[in-house]
């Protein structure tokens, strides 16, 4: 039977893959396309995300009280870990980071596990840039926590993201459970669809279509 790990990369590829024509959030454009959340949220996804995340803190020691991150990214990640880990009898909380402070009520950032002094794990969905991650450090830091570790499910491995993400979070370790290659990879194992098309145009684009399924689509756009 396949691992959590391997199974977890599969729904990624299978879910949460897109080729085609996008715009990021850092504003560069890429071929493709990660949304962690697809998987995440889909309840066999959070299944497995809890498992494989909760496993990799395990083997890696970090020996932590809570598990956090930026909304909204991380808060399928977080829940799903945190009640794994209270099946398996070893609670670690979870805590989510907002992205500002609340402009009413007790004004926190932190939301969930308040507990100091903690060690805290901060996790993120994709980091391209490590922005988003890199707040979440900063945000439990400034709050008290100590970095234990930290750790996102796919890296793109461009835009600097990684030098980024481990110098805000040196002394700790910053580690991925998979590259986007190791996504696109998986996702080209599937194989195209059925290909229908001789001699159509795709309906997004002039290239040549490769199918017809459900409309004329070509490589780039079949997904």
């Amino acid at each position: 039977m396949a691992s959590s790990r391997d199974q977890l990369l599969a729904l990624l590829a299978e879910k949460s893959f897109r080729l085609g024509q996008f715009t990021l959030s850092s504003g560069a454009t890429s071929d493709y396309y990660i949304d962690c959340r697809l998987t995440t949220l889909d309840a066999t996804g959070a299944l497995l995300t809890g498992q494989t995340v909760l496993h990799e803190i395990h083997n890696r020691g970090w020996r932590a009280d809570a598990i956090g991150g930026l909304t909204m990214g991380a808060d399928p990640i977080v829940v799903a870990t945190s009640v794994i880990s209270a099946q398996q009898g070893k609670p670690i909380h979870g805590f989510l980071v907002r992205k500002a402070e609340k402009a009413h009520g007790t004004g926190q950032r932190i939301e969930g596990f308040r507990q100091k002094p903690a060690r805290v794990v901060i996790v993120d969905d994709v980091c391209t840039t490590g922005a988003s991650t890199v707040q979440a450090i900063e945000a439990a830091r400034e709050y008290g926590f100590e970095i234990a570790g930290v750790l996102c499910l796919v890296e793109r491995e461009e835009a600097g993201g990684r030098a980024y993400v481990e110098k805000a979070a040196a002394p700790a370790p910053f580690v991925a459970l998979f590259t986007a290659n190791d996504v696109r990879a998986e996702h080209g194992k599937a194989g195209p669809p059925p290909i229908f098309a001789v001699s159509a145009k795709c309906d997004f684009c002039d290239r040549p279509a490769v199918t017809n399924s459900p409309r004329n689509r070509c490589e780039v756009h079949r997904a």
